[in-house]
This record gives structure tokens, sequence and C-alpha cells, in this order.
């Protein structure tokens, strides 16, 4: 659970510096949240890679949720367009991402039967 939490605190630490890379174009003191944000998403990810989570499951989880999040709340924030094409990418991203993590869990459930049908690593 923890490592579920690191990741969300992660993709919002991203997001929060995206979105102030586009506010700093204005407001140029925002920059100095811009290296924050995207400093401690990287030191989250680190963390969570540490307690184990796969770097494709993290990554893919981090980048789609990312790039939606970003998406629609600079829609919100700063007025940009949101068209049904973009909302259709976003929808395939998340859902690539759902079949890399259901594929990620097939594989470590493979791996354990394996470990208990073969203990010891002798075949």
């Amino acid at each position: 659970m923890v490592t579920w939490l690191l990741l969300g605190a992660a993709i919002m630490s991203e997001v929060l510096a995206s979105l102030s890379l586009k506010g700093a174009l204005d407001r140029p003191a925002l920059y100095g949240v811009v290296a924050v944000g995207y400093v401690s998403s990287f030191v989250f990810l680190g963390t969570i890679l540490r307690r184990g989570m796969a770097l494709g499951v993290a990554y893919g989880i981090w980048g789609a949720l990312g790039v939606a999040a970003t998406a629609i709340l600079s829609t919100l924030i700063f007025d940009e367009p949101f068209t049904a094409l973009m909302g259709l990418g976003i929808a395939l991203i998340i859902a690539g991402v759902l079949v890399v993590e259901l594929g990620s869990q097939a594989a470590g459930r493979r791996e354990q039967r394996e470990a208990i049908s073969h203990p010891g690593g002798a075949a």
C-alpha cells in the first residue's frame, strides 16, 4: 500500500512540475517549483523501485496518469483545448498501462508457480 501511495506522490509531483513549467513562462519564480517537482518525482520513483515494483509497471502508470492529469488540468487551468481525439489517446494510454500491469501480475504468478514446483532452481 505504501508503494502505491509513493507512486501517487511521484505522479502528483511530476504533474505539478509540468503545470508549473507552463506557468513559469509568465512567472519565472515558478521554475523553482518545476525543479523541486521533477526531482521529487524521480526520488519517489527510485524509492518505489527499491521497494520492488517492476520498472515497466511503475514507469507506465507514472507516465500514463501523468499525461492524463496534465492534459486535463492544463485544460482547466490554462484553458488549453481538449478534444475527443485527445481523450481517446489518453484512454488508449491508460488501457495500455493496464495491460502491462496485468501482464506483470501474470508473470509474477508464473514465477511463483515455477519456484514452488522447482525449489532451489533445479529443473
